[in-house]
């Protein structure tokens, strides 16, 4: 468990998730949850960035689709909020291109489900 990249981080990030939902509870859209989560690191004087723009690099060129990740946090972590039934397979590839553009090995993957949070560490 000592191999855990971006251990300390990650549980601050986690502990913040567990905050929003613990006030808000399920049924709202992603908007406002990523609002709370802004409002908790600003609070935490975490440092952060919201709506981070990533650009695809092919053959040299830059492609004219851009990527918007949730937030960055700790200039490091992408941290991507849903507020969905479940979470699918898409949901995942969604972080995994987010990691392959950014370069970046963590992202923190959270959803406010109806009935609970659920969130998982996808690493590259």
């Amino acid at each position: 468990m000592s191999n855990i990249i971006y251990k300390d981080e990650s549980y601050s990030i986690v502990g913040i998730l567990f905050e929003v939902y613990n006030n808000l509870g399920s049924g709202f859209s992603e908007i406002v949850y990523k609002d709370a989560i802004e409002y908790e690191l600003n609070t935490l004087n975490i440092p952060f960035k919201r709506e981070k723009e990533f650009v695809v690099n092919y053959k040299n060129i830059i492609l004219p689709h851009k990527f918007y990740a949730d937030f960055v946090v700790y200039d490091k972590i992408i941290l991507e909020v849903k507020s969905v039934e479940n979470l699918h397979d898409k949901h995942t590839a969604q972080c995994i291109n987010y990691l392959r553009v950014s370069k970046y090995k963590l992202a923190i993957l959270a959803n406010f489900h109806r009935d609970l949070l659920d969130h998982k560490r996808i690493v590259l």
